[in-house]
């Protein structure tokens, strides 16, 4: 089946908040044990190896693992003009430390605030940090990819937004990262979607949900995961897919909500 690569997001962990007491290390062996080839991690969860990016790699390589992605977000939603020179220094660090991984995408997350007033201007302060990032990127020799969700305060949701969103945003230095789950919750058809942006997909996100909209594990819900790969196979996509699990079944077992999500993929022959 082409050269589709599966891969395993952190944030199963990530969103346990203070109840998160592991280390990297620890996430290395639960993924590696699952069967995933590569590992995507954040901003938020490279802890201890923020600042040794040649000690990670090694890691890695123990592991028997690639770093798929690296994923930036910020408590801005990008969308805090006071937050920019912040925003941009921390985007900047990412760059550095992925000159370590070459090939690997930088993906920025969704542009979010608490209140929708005045959303498209809000929504243009995280384009032109996109944009910037994504200039930025290309000097590095990094793929910048946006990564919209449908959590509290997302402006990246509707079929207008994720237009919007394409269409300001530089063909050549910024793609984009569809989240198969954060489609459907906020209000879209998956495969329309994805066909709609075939061409700006560098990078993938698997999450599905069922019928009222609430996680589940992955071949559980409403998502059409062979309809999805058969499309991506069919665009000859080379990329990482990257199985993100944030179920309340996953909150009390991550480990085994990661395996149970490697299994089905693999029903499916990926």
């Amino acid at each position: 089946m082409g050269q589709i690569r599966v891969a395993c997001q952190t944030y199963t962990w990530e969103m346990l908040g203070d109840q998160w007491h592991g280390k990297v290390t620890d996430l290395l062996d639960w993924i590696a044990d699952a069967g995933y080839a590569g590992i995507e991690i954040t901003n938020n969860m490279i802890a201890e190896f923020a600042d040794r990016p040649a000690d990670f790699k090694a890691e890695l390589k123990k592991h028997g693992l690639e770093l798929a992605g690296f994923a930036y977000s910020s408590s801005s939603g990008f969308t805090d003009p006071d937050a920019w020179e912040d925003d941009i220094e921390g985007a900047r660090d990412c760059l550095d430390f992925l000159s370590h991984f070459p090939g690997v995408c930088l993906q920025l997350g969704g542009a979010s605030h608490p209140s929708r007033d005045d959303a498209f201007n809000k929504l243009n302060q995280a384009v032109e940090l996109y944009n910037t990032v994504g200039y930025l990127g290309a000097n590095a020799g990094v793929v910048i990819v946006v990564h919209p969700h449908s959590h509290h305060g997302s402006l990246l949701e509707s079929e207008v937004e994720y237009r919007y969103l394409m269409e300001n945003t530089h063909p050549w230095y910024v793609s984009l990262c569809p989240d198969t789950g954060h489609i459907v919750r906020g209000g879209q058809e998956l495969l329309p979607c994805l066909e709609t942006y075939l061409d700006r997909i560098r990078h993938v996100h698997l999450k599905d949900v069922d019928a009222e909209g609430e996680w589940i594990g992955l071949g559980q819900g409403v998502c059409d995961y062979p309809a999805m790969f058969e499309l991506l196979e069919s665009a000859d996509y080379e990329g990482w897919v990257v199985a993100e699990e944030e179920s309340e079944d996953a909150r009390r077992d991550g480990i085994a909500a990661i395996t149970s999500n490697r299994q089905y993929l693999r029903s499916i022959g990926y």
